[in-house]
């Protein structure tokens, strides 16, 4: 188990009663405005279970992203290894919260922790991060990561789940 502190979040392994705010982000239209359709109940499970199996199997993957004031559980940040099918391999960055998460520089935050995490303890020697060309808030924190982008490396995502998410934009940030 590995839990990763910072100022005010926690980076923590999934838990039972994380389900119900998880399957609501899913089910949220402006949660999953840049990552395709909604998720049922049962496959934002399923995909929370999945996330705890590759923490405890690889020791990295997505992590459960608790606030530390609170113990509000708001989304989750981490590292995952990229997807069959693309033009490139490697691991990448990502994250996703709920609603009420947003604007509070949570994203950066924890994202911060993952990198530092990744580029230490992994020993990766770079880290990825891909959206969709229309998610701005996203490009946003990656540049606030220091992550760069070269447009000759944008691509077509293979299976979108409609045309405007079909462009993706590929940043990358070295290990310094």
């Amino acid at each position: 188990m590995v839990e990763i502190n910072t100022e005010r979040l926690i980076l923590r392994d999934w838990q039972e009663s994380d389900l119900p705010i998880w399957a609501a982000m899913n089910a949220d239209p402006e949660v999953r405005e840049h990552l395709g359709r909604l998720l049922t109940a049962q496959e934002a499970a399923d995909s929370m279970r999945r996330f705890q199996e590759d923490l405890d199997r690889n020791g990295f993957g997505f992590w459960a992203v608790q606030v530390r004031s609170t113990g509000e559980f708001v989304g989750f940040t981490g590292l995952d290894r990229v997807d069959e099918g693309l033009p490139f391999d490697g691991v990448e960055i990502g994250w996703r919260l709920a609603r009420p998460g947003w604007g509070h520089g949570y994203e950066t935050e924890a994202a911060r922790a993952a990198l530092a995490y990744g580029f230490g303890p992994v020993d990766l020697p770079e880290i990825l991060a891909v959206t969709a060309t229309t998610n701005l808030r996203s490009q946003a924190v990656m540049r606030r990561l220091g992550m760069t982008t070269d447009p000759a490396e944008d691509f077509d995502d293979p299976e979108p789940d409609s045309p405007q998410l079909r462009r993706q934009v590929l940043y990358r940030k070295r290990r310094d």
